[in-house]
């Protein structure tokens, strides 16, 4: 029996199913072949249903991402977190929290930034950075454009480490910006010429939090 069946129902109707095995088995097929080729028929086949019944559940493809995302908001954030009472260190919390969270699923962040789908438990993350920002002294204007720094950041942060480290496995020697960095004419090009050697290890240094302390800093009164 396909994995998600239960048994139970009248002969010659489709097996039922639950949401979180629908979730479930989202969540894996993501997972396994990327979100943009998930579909409502191949979510069906993988749990041994008919489309119906997971239409039944969801309405349509952006409704499931947008359960799919909740939740796993809802995981990260149970039991709810304490922030700091310091409102920059609020916002470092809140920030941190969100980014070692989607580091672990960048196809979370694939999917926000693709197609603006955001599950409500999520929301949690923004209100706690704009609370910050506002206990800080930022009108509501200036909070949200620190909030909208810090996802832009944590964001391209994330899928830079991720594609790096998927094309990394693909190849074998140096990478072609590091073959075209040890070519480098230190004449033309004097400060990246010495640190080309160096030029992978530094930039596989983990300095979000650095990062981080800096957008907020610069940002706040």
């Amino acid at each position: 029996m396909p994995r998600g069946a239960t048994k139970g129902g009248p002969p010659g109707r489709p097996p039922t199913t639950s949401r979180a095995a629908i979730l479930d088995a989202a969540r894996e097929l993501i997972e396994r072949d990327g979100w943009e080729k998930l579909t409502i028929r191949r979510l069906a086949t993988e749990i041994g249903a008919s489309p119906a019944t997971v239409y039944y559940h969801v309405r349509d493809k952006d409704d499931l991402l947008v359960q799919v995302l909740n939740f796993y908001a809802e995981e990260l954030l149970t039991p709810r977190p304490e922030l700091p009472d310091d409102p920059r260190e609020r916002i470092a919390a809140a920030a941190t929290l969100m980014h070692d969270g989607l580091a672990a699923r960048p196809w979370v962040v694939e999917i926000i930034t693709a197609d603006d789908l955001l599950g409500e438990s999520a929301l949690w993350f923004v209100e706690s950075m704009l609370e910050g920002a506002i206990a800080a002294g930022a009108d509501p204007e200036r909070a949200v454009h620190l909030y909208r720094q810090i996802w832009y950041y944590t964001a391209g942060e994330i899928l830079i480490r991720a594609r790096r480290s998927r094309r990394h496995g693909e190849i074998e020697g140096p990478t072609f910006r590091e073959q075209a960095l040890a070519r480098l004419d230190p004449d033309l090009y004097p400060r990246l010429s010495a640190v080309a050697d160096r030029w992978p290890e530094l930039t596989a240094e983990d300095t979000y939090a650095a990062g981080l302390r800096a957008l907020i800093g610069a940002a706040l009164p």
